[in-house]
């Protein structure tokens, strides 16, 4: 029993968290092609949710305003957080660098209820003073911003941290100027962590419900308040069957993307191992 325990304990409840995880999932994609509205039991196979997606409007403005938010909130979260990281990595003492780094890392420990009401207040605020922005899509981004720039910050940081700066270096003692170094050496080195920042930054701006409720103004609405909504109010299988088409969405990003930097990482390997059998072959014929 000792034996069997110590060679499939592991299996086993890895076996089981996975269970947890995705069997509630299972049960949605399977409900979504339910042909009545009831959660309990499937009365037949039916695409009639699907059809129903396609004619509800707000489900499809919800979900094109989500996706432009988490696009330029990926983006502009990526960019920042690359800049806050490269400061604290390479830069070990400025004036104020310990109240830089805590507020950059605030929103990683602080609720979002708080971080939403906080906000509201200061768009509020600004708002009544200059009479600009309104409460829309530009809050939501920028809310959405706040909060991916200080995620994207983590995985940028631990690249940078990792990287050798014997190539930085290198490259300052052959004339480079720093921003040239940033551009040419730096930049490739993290390109990955960068686009890791944006897809993490992206994922929690467009699954975000809380932050967007307090920042959105009348009629602009997301995809997950939309859903939220139609949850409050009762079953509705067309949010089952958008679910599902999200489900399926990532899963492709997600698999592609894996894909591409295995290709990657098996190319990088391939051209070292290439550069040392030329290194070889030249001191060889030496």
């Amino acid at each position: 029993m000792k034996q069997f325990l110590n060679r499939y304990f592991g299996k086993l409840w890895l076996g089981l968290t996975f269970l947890f995880l995705y069997l509630p999932l299972f049960f949605m994609i399977v409900f979504s092609f339910n042909s009545t509205r009831q959660d309990a039991v499937f009365t037949g196979f039916s695409l009639r949710w699907y059809e129903a997606l396609t004619l509800d409007t707000k489900i499809v403005d919800g979900f094109w305003l989500s996706i432009q938010v988490a696009t330029f909130a990926g983006v502009a979260s990526a960019v920042l957080a690359t800049f806050a990281a490269f400061v604290l990595v390479r830069y070990r003492r400025f004036p104020g660098r310990t109240l830089f780094s805590g507020m950059v890392n605030a929103p990683l420990v602080m609720p979002e209820v708080v971080i939403g009401l906080s906000l509201l207040l200061l768009m509020v605020g600004v708002q009544n003073a200059f009479g600009w922005p309104q409460r829309g899509m530009l809050t939501i981004v920028l809310g959405h911003t706040l909060l991916g720039m200080a995620y994207g910050m983590v995985v940028i940081q631990s690249r940078l941290l990792e990287m050798d700066r014997a190539f930085e270096e290198a490259a300052m003692d052959l004339g480079a100027k720093p921003f040239q170094v940033f551009f040419l050496i730096t930049m490739p080195n993290i390109l990955q962590a960068i686009f890791a920042a944006y897809l993490l930054a992206f994922t929690l701006s467009f699954d975000d419900v809380v932050i967007a409720e307090f920042l959105s103004g009348p009629g602009v609405n997301t995809l997950p308040q939309v859903i939220f909504g139609y949850a409050r109010r009762g079953i509705n299988p067309t949010i089952y069957a958008a679910a599902t088409l999200l489900i399926v969405s990532v899963t492709v990003v997600v698999v592609g993307y894996s894909v591409w930097v295995a290709r990657q990482t098996r190319r990088r390997e391939r051209e070292i191992a290439a550069a040392t059998r030329a290194e070889l072959a030249a001191l060889q014929a030496q």
